[in-house]
């Protein structure tokens, strides 16, 4: 209220200006005494404390550890023994924290990070298989694709109808032995075929190690994701493939077009057949005088002098952090 007002208005009509209720004004004047409530008492029905003890040492029994409480108030019932109700075992172990989970939990632990790396051609191979569809709904083709990870090149890639762990074996074997290179290292993901102990035992024997992308993480195998990726976002890549014939036949001309013409960013726009068999080096230095050529004509034309892509030396999968060094206080 205003200084001056309360001797113009009446506690009344202040109220009925404010729209306030006039006990509502007294009440907060004067609020009442705190009352403490009195304790709840506990009903007649209600367990003893001995009483809620003995359930709880029921409940943690070695036999009935991992058992949900509907399963002990009726395997006690049908002993003839009766302790309270099923929702007041659930209390007790609430009031005693112990409401999870009662059944020992399966644990996993984290699975390694593969860290792979390649600097020459047939160091790593990584392979994968992608669905392509049929003519009928529900009718699928599989394609098996084996990519070096250094050049990119697609070593071995077969079409079926079914995946299945034998033909994922004669694949990676025909692959190696057309090569004429034992590579140090077969990586895949976690499938069926992939983890199956035919392909397994392949490798051991010929003293190639395995390595497994990690359960759920599709970056551990970029280069078939990627690969697979450009495949299906190709122009003439059709919807669904009217034979089995059809799918292979229009795979064949695309993994020699990928292997001989696509020229991939990630090798210095060079093709993967020139990474693979050793003429990138060739195929740069002709660029560069190209380049140089150019640039005589023209200087004013380039901010500087041009350069063509560089080779890269190196191909990782799951390529290590560098640490940073601290930068050093001045003296």
């Amino acid at each position: 209220m205003f200084p001056g007002l309360e001797r113009e208005l009446s506690t009344t009509a202040a109220c009925r200006l404010s729209g306030r209720s006039r006990a509502t004004h007294y009440r907060r004047l004067h609020p009442p005494a705190p009352r403490q409530r009195a304790p709840r008492p506990a009903p007649p029905s209600a367990l003893t404390p001995a009483e809620r003890a003995e359930v709880l040492a029921l409940l943690n029994r070695p036999d009935y550890a991992d058992l949900p409480p509907a399963q002990v108030w009726a395997r006690e019932l049908d002993e003839g023994r009766y302790h309270c109700s099923e929702r007041t075992m659930y209390r007790i172990l609430t009031a005693a924290g112990q409401n999870g989970e009662r059944r020992r939990l399966a644990t996993h632990p984290a699975k390694a990070v593969p860290q792979l790396l390649a600097t020459t051609p047939g160091q790593v191979l990584t392979w994968d298989i992608t669905k392509l569809q049929g003519p009928n709904k529900g009718e699928w083709y599989h394609a098996y694709v084996i990519i070096d990870i250094y050049s990119r090149y697609i070593c071995g890639w077969s079409v079926e109808r079914a995946e299945s762990a034998e033909r994922a074996e004669e694949l990676i074997r025909e692959t190696i032995a057309r090569n004429g290179i034992v590579p140090d290292t077969v990586h895949a993901d976690r499938g069926t075929s992939m983890t199956s102990k035919k392909v397994s035992q392949l490798l051991i024997d010929l003293g190639v190690t395995r390595s497994h992308s990690r359960p759920k993480v599709s970056n551990d195998n970029p280069y078939s994701e990627s690969h697979f990726k450009t495949m299906k976002y190709m122009g003439d890549f059709p919807g669904s493939f009217n034979s089995l014939t059809d799918a292979r036949d229009w795979c064949n001309g695309f993994f020699s077009y990928y292997n001989h013409e696509h020229r991939h960013s990630g090798i210095g726009l060079h093709t993967p057949a020139s990474v693979h068999f050793g003429t990138a080096d060739l195929v740069r230095e002709q660029r560069a005088v190209t380049l140089a050529e150019a640039y005589a004509r023209h200087p004013e034309r380039f901010a500087r002098r041009p350069r063509p892509p560089r080779i890269p030396e190196q191909a990782w999968i799951n390529e290590p952090k560098r640490e940073t060094e601290p930068a050093q206080q001045p003296a």
